[in-house]
């Protein structure tokens, strides 16, 4: 069944371009020029990813990106032509999966979004579960829980946290995370990565010390005794 792509953009020759790019490559489309409609389409369609423009009329891109993470782990991407690091780190920590800078590339972009929906389908992981210090990864669900309880991550954190606990005990570059979760072509720094990994232990609560930073090096997964 082919993935569904909602992409928020007030321009409507930007979305038409976007959308023949996903459509030839045979995802379903769905489009909405602005934040209201935007959410409208979100919460009574099935959803797989989110190209979603910052700068929108009614209500912009990050109130769009924060009131949907209250409900949803649905990969986003921000598009902008702002290029200020600060508001990159901004929406990081509104919960998204990646940001794109205008004028971008549809192809790289198309790449890069289909990276985010690969990721969520690993062949192999069928009956693979991760568990740790009363932390446990349910790969097929897609599910985190903390001591029982089930907490909510990003598909990046989510991410984040698997490769961690996936190399337990081993120091972790900033550098290994970015190409692991982005790819080698993706413009962020080590803010972008210190960003995320605060969001992660502070979804983790009384657990988050099982995530330590390595100064000058990384961070690094071990099991609290």
């Amino acid at each position: 069944m082919p993935k569904t792509i909602l992409i928020v953009e007030d321009e409507h020759i930007l979305r038409e371009i976007l959308k023949d790019y996903f459509v030839n490559e045979g995802y379903e489309v769905l489009e909405a020029s602005d934040g209201n409609e935007a959410l409208s389409l979100f919460q009574t369609s099935e959803v797989h990813l989110i190209l979603l423009d910052i700068m929108l009329p009614e209500l912009d891109g990050w109130s769009v990106c924060q009131r949907i993470r209250k409900s949803s782990n649905v990969p986003i991407i921000m598009l902008t032509a702002r290029v200020d690091e600060d508001d990159t780190i901004f929406g990081f920590e509104l919960g998204a999966d990646d940001y794109v800078t205008k004028p971008y590339s549809p192809p790289i972009l198309l790449a890069r979004a289909k990276r985010l929906l690969e990721s969520r389908h690993v062949p192999g992981l069928a009956d693979e579960e991760l568990s740790s210090s009363g932390i446990t990864i349910h790969f097929p669900s897609r599910t985190v829980t903390v001591d029982g309880s089930k907490t909510d991550l990003t598909h990046t954190e989510f991410e984040m946290l698997a490769y961690l606990m996936r190399n337990k005990g081993m120091i972790i570059t900033r550098e290994q995370l970015i190409t692991k979760i982005w790819g080698y072509d993706f413009t962020g720094d080590d803010r972008t990565v210190n960003s995320h990994i605060r969001n992660l232990r502070s979804k983790l609560g009384g657990k988050s010390t099982c995530i330590t930073t390595v100064v000058r090096s990384g961070y690094k997964f071990e099991e609290l005794v």
